[in-house]
């Protein structure tokens, strides 16, 4: 029997503690896939800090690509094809039942038996479940997808949570073509968002952040026209004002920031949509006059993860648009497995778009 090191998380702001466990014996279905890289997105961050909870012990890091090395009975992949040892991979941010009433419902990502890479309890037949490994255990039920060739790994790495939430996200906008989006925040999401709203015919995409460096970077990934976050209220003018009077078709929230919450609203167009994407973590209420939504027509979706067709469509448009827009650029610096804790204190302290980990 191989084995494999892990680094386990027991408790916020302490270090993370680094194992060696035995590989798993494999149940039909499940693969075994060997981590070649894990980014740090930032609810790990947020976990981390004690910003929000998750079950402990666990393995972290939910951004991963994979090679096969074993896998138990035919397992195929999202388009059918069979999954071989050698593969190069990555998967769903979870494995779903598909047969409950949320799945049923185009809601596998909330599935009432979800069980989720990076945020889930160590146990016995489950050790490998995060991307802060050697390997991870991929369980029946995850959608399972081939990264094209021509797809490096820092460029990759990020699409089974920041690309396909942005692909959900904008899936979920009644539309983006010709349409004015204004995007709230200029981390992981916000750029990627830029650039698939480019790549969709959006006519405008004015990106607000209080970052100066952020912002310069939003320009490089399609957005027109950035806004210091810093502005306040103002925003709503300046909004106003690259609107002929009438205000945003979308607000894209990524931030979590409440205030944003609110200057966004308040940026649309009547007949104009919000799409809260950030806000993944306990917050204050926000005040939400009724009369307004009413009178103004306006439409608030949240999106949290995604679903296998939106992981599929983040995975076409890195393909289409890796050379067109400096993705791999955006994990800034990479560590190995045993700098694991040097990874996290890096990450927090320089807030870099994203790091990487290779065991």
């Amino acid at each position: 029997m191989t084995s494999g090191q892990l680094a386990i998380f027991t408790e916020a702001n302490r270090p993370l503690r680094l194992e060696e466990h035995p590989t798993p014996d494999l149940a039909k279905g499940e693969i075994l896939a060997r981590v070649t890289l894990c980014t740090l997105c930032g609810s790990d961050l947020h976990t981390f800090q004690g910003h929000r909870t998750t079950p402990v012990p666990t393995v972290l890091g939910h951004e991963i690509l994979g090679t096969v090395i074993e896998s138990s009975g035919e397992v195929q992949s999202f388009d059918g094809k069979t999954v071989g040892v050698g593969d190069r991979i990555t998967w769903t941010i979870a494995a779903s039942c598909g047969r409950c009433f949320y799945c049923e419902r185009g809601l596998p990502q909330k599935c009432e038996s979800l069980l989720k890479y990076g945020h889930a309890p160590i146990t016995e037949d489950w050790v490998f479940n995060g991307g802060l490994g050697e390997y991870c255990h991929l369980k029946p039920g995850t959608s399972i997808h081939h990264v094209p060739v021509e797809l490096g790994d820092e460029a990759a790495c990020p699409v089974n949570c920041a690309t396909a939430t942005i692909a959900a996200a904008l899936r979920r906008a009644e539309s983006v073509d010709g349409r004015t989006v204004l995007v709230q925040g200029a981390g992981m999401l916000g750029v990627t968002a830029c650039a698939m709203a480019q790549t969709l015919g959006a006519q405008s995409i004015v990106v607000a952040d209080t970052n100066p460096s952020r912002l310069e970077r939003a320009l490089e990934f399609g957005a027109t026209h950035t806004l210091d976050a810093n502005m306040g209220s103002e925003i709503v003018h300046r909004i106003r004002e690259l609107t002929h009077g009438h205000g945003a078709d979308l607000a894209l929230e990524l931030t979590g920031s409440l205030d944003a919450v609110r200057i966004g609203l308040d940026c649309l167009r009547i007949g104009g949509e919000a799409i809260w994407v950030g806000t993944t973590h306990p917050t204050e209420p926000v005040k939400v006059f009724p009369e307004t939504v009413v009178r103004r027509m306006l439409a608030v979706r949240g999106v949290h993860n995604y679903t296998p067709s939106d992981l599929d469509f983040a995975l076409r448009f890195l393909e289409e648009n890796h050379r067109r827009f400096p993705f791999s650029a955006l994990v800034e610096k990479t560590f190995s497995l045993s700098q694991v804790n040097e990874a996290f204190d890096f990450a927090i302290d320089s807030r870099p778009f994203r790091i990487g980990i290779r065991p």
